[in-house]
């Protein structure tokens, strides 16, 4: 028998902990390269009328790739609409008994209108599931939706009772302001033709926040005579 065979195996070398993140940061940074590319498409072609091609491609990697990453399309699909459904509701989250509660409804209004702006492509795929009836979303409108919204209903009718809001259905206040504000991203060309300018302008952003204050907090003030 050989010197060599009376040596102990070899153990395998084990990642470093600074490799072991580096990889992980990498993988996450990959995974996200390819939500971005995927919300693009979907929101441009929906689900039927995108492909796996035309994400990779976008996204600049290999098929196989993406594959590893999200093993359908529907399961990309599902992925980048959490992701968006999340990042769409975290203002609504800050809702809560113990604020002003026309401060608080003017900070949602802005920062809707802001998510209008800067994030167009996400609003249209929303917008786009909806109209198809949610096939694929439902689960997520059942479930951590529902509960938010009656989580913050309970917020909007416990200010009115306070009379620190005239009567109004929560559920139509906040369904006003999603529409009123995802107008200008789902309808940004007849908006860019109409008007001949977009929320990208500074100018024009002030002047439609304005409007929607008017008409929304403005209307939302206490009546004289409303319960103290």
């Amino acid at each position: 028998m050989s010197q060599a065979s009376d040596l102990p195996p070899r153990k395998s070398r084990q990642p470093s902990p600074a490799a072991q993140q580096r990889r992980q940061r990498q993988i996450e940074a990959k995974r996200a390269q390819i939500l971005s590319a995927a919300l693009d498409i979907f929101s441009r072609f929906g689900l039927h009328g995108a492909s796996l091609d035309q994400v990779a491609l976008q996204a600049d990697v290999s098929k196989t790739n993406l594959l590893y990453y999200f093993s359908n399309k529907e399961e990309l699909y599902v992925a980048v609409l959490r992701q968006l459904l999340a990042t769409w509701l975290n203002p609504l989250r800050t809702f809560s008994e113990e604020q002003e509660p026309l401060d608080a409804l003017r900070g949602y209004l802005r920062q809707k209108l802001e998510m209008s702006r800067d994030y167009p492509a996400e609003s249209r795929l929303f917008c786009l599931e909806m109209v198809q009836g949610a096939p694929l979303l439902l689960p997520e409108l059942q479930g951590s939706l529902h509960d938010l919204m009656d989580e913050k209903t309970r917020v909007i009718r416990t200010w009115i009772a306070a009379g620190k809001l005239a009567p109004v259905d929560p559920h139509h206040l906040i369904f006003s302001i999603w529409a009123i504000t995802q107008h200008y991203a789902d309808f940004r060309v007849q908006v860019q033709t109409l008007c001949g300018r977009s929320l990208k302008d500074p100018l024009f952003f002030d002047e439609v926040l304005q409007g929607l204050e008017t008409l929304i907090i403005d209307g939302l003030r206490p009546r004289a005579g409303g319960p103290a």
